[in-house]
């Protein structure tokens, strides 16, 4: 038996449906512990709770975040420093910032994708409260990158329009990276929207900007985290291009819902795009007390344990 088949015979036998959850019902969930097995190459599988999801408010460049309406909507703020949500999240973040700053870092290890392997799994509700998470790091700067270009999420959930971003970076080589940069008033926390959908936006992810721009973001500042919220593996042709530019990626999984022949496909999709990979078991009905999905070490989809 293969190591991931071991992993995804933690998850329980799943239904064989497609899911159906609705975009705007995005709940959380978090881990409860997490046990490394191996240094290089790795998938993790994390249980989380419930809760829901919905918008902030809306400006340009400047970007105020509105926490009362964030926190009502499910979302982590800044303020909330010790409530359940922000420890769950805690437990998430930290073997990810170790392997993108701790003593033996992973290469590219401060780029880390969010996805998932169908649309409705939870993938951007929880982009942006790990993004929020990181933002409450002492000595961690945090880039949040709407790099799902098809349907960008961010804008409904945070409340902002932005008429340039990524794509129109990458598709002009004259326009600066930081004029489309959206400050936010959590002060360590930026944006970089999904810019103007466009046709040939995989080759654009695929091209010699994409990868002077992954250089620029991720080099730029040397506390920067760059978090990229990606379309689904199993959904577009973008993400597994997006993959490719990666030091770790985050599977969020539907839990009870997500077909275990899909989030295969997805693992197998991904291999050799990056050195680590994490599962977040979203949506859990069950308590997270006393209940964990711990590491496993990953060598390659179909290699033997």
């Amino acid at each position: 038996m293969s190591i991931i088949e071991k992993a995804l015979g933690k998850l329980g036998e799943q239904p064989k449906e497609d899911v159906s959850a609705k975009e705007n019902a995005m709940p959380f969930a978090a881990p409860e512990q997490a046990v490394e097995i191996e240094a290089k190459v790795e998938t993790s599988i994390t249980r989380t709770s419930t809760t829901s999801a919905s918008a902030a408010t809306a400006t340009s460049r400047e970007l105020n975040l509105d926490f009362k309406r964030l926190a009502a909507s499910g979302f982590l703020t800044n303020g909330d420093e010790r409530g359940k949500l922000a420890e769950e999240y805690r437990m998430i973040k930290r073997p990810l910032l170790a392997n993108a700053f701790g003593p033996n870092p992973v290469r590219k290890g401060n780029l880390i994708m969010v996805t998932s392997s169908l649309p409705s799994e939870g993938k951007s509700f929880s982009a942006i409260n790990l993004a929020i998470s990181i933002a409450m790091e002492l000595d961690r700067t945090v880039l949040l990158v709407d790099a799902d270009v098809a349907k960008p999420s961010l804008p409904k959930y945070l409340g902002f329009q932005a008429e340039h971003g990524l794509l129109d970076v990458l598709r002009d080589d004259k326009r600066d990276l930081s004029s489309v940069i959206m400050r936010t008033n959590i002060e360590k926390l930026s944006i970089l929207p999904a810019g103007k959908t466009y046709a040939r936006a995989t080759e654009l992810l695929a091209s010699d900007a994409m990868d002077r721009l992954i250089a620029d973001v991720a080099n730029r500042y040397s506390d920067r985290l760059v978090l990229f919220d990606s379309p689904p593996i199993l959904a577009t042709s973008e993400a597994n291009v997006l993959a490719s530019h990666m030091g770790q990626i985050v599977m969020v999984v539907e839990a009870e819902k997500t077909p275990k022949s899909a989030l295969r496909e997805a693992l197998s999709r991904l291999e050799g795009s990056c050195d680590v990979i994490s599962i977040v078991l979203n949506k859990s009905s069950s308590p997270a007390a006393g209940d964990y999905y711990g590491y496993y070490g990953y060598g390659g989809y179909g290699k033997q344990a």
